[in-house]
């Protein structure tokens, strides 16, 4: 791995455990195992390593949620399946995670990945209510961007509520409330 690529990894990892302001350029080259001034040498400072490191984070939990939500089946069979898909619940959501760093959040820049990440999401689920309401799968009143909504704020609350407790059983719980809610009436 380059040492672009490492620094860039090394402060996605620490931007998910510590946060922006806990990821110090001294911990992301301990991290990474990069020389004194290479993070400069390849990056302005810290706020343009930790955008690209956002930007690559972002990007990885779009391809992830594609690729289960563009996958085979029927719009609730996608639905369910991005909401069961394997995830490291007690350790949260690297995207998520971002909208709860104050310095993240006050800086559009930082920011701007996250939420066009999140929208994103949300479009995508919606997209695919709309088409089980074409296939007749899904009641025609219901509203899509309201589901997706509700999709997006089932998995990021479940995160913060399994962590909470320490237990991924609220997160569990939560999906499975809003599956029971969606499923298709035959």
């Amino acid at each position: 791995m380059s040492t672009p690529e490492r620094l860039i990894e090394s402060t996605r990892e620490l931007l998910w455990e510590r946060g922006y302001v806990g990821t110090s350029p001294k911990a992301i080259l301990e991290r990474s195992g990069a020389g004194q001034g290479s993070m400069y040498h390849h990056f302005k400072g810290k706020p343009d390593l930790a955008l690209a490191a956002i930007r690559r984070t972002a990007a990885e939990m779009r391809a992830t949620a594609e690729g289960v939500l563009g996958g085979p089946g029927t719009p609730y069979e996608r639905i369910e399946a991005y909401l069961l898909r394997e995830r490291d619940v007690l350790r949260g959501c690297p995207v998520g995670r971002l909208t709860m760093d104050a310095d993240i959040i006050a800086s559009d820049e930082l920011r701007e990945p996250v939420d066009e990440t999140l929208d994103w999401l949300r479009e995508r689920i919606a997209g695919i209510v709309e088409e089980g309401k074409e296939q007749g799968q899904f009641a025609a009143s219901l509203d899509g961007e309201a589901i997706a909504a509700t999709v997006v704020a089932t998995v990021q609350g479940g995160y913060v509520l399994a962590r909470a407790s320490g237990s991924p059983a609220a997160f569990d719980a939560g999906v499975r409330g809003l599956l029971s809610l969606l499923s298709p009436r035959h």
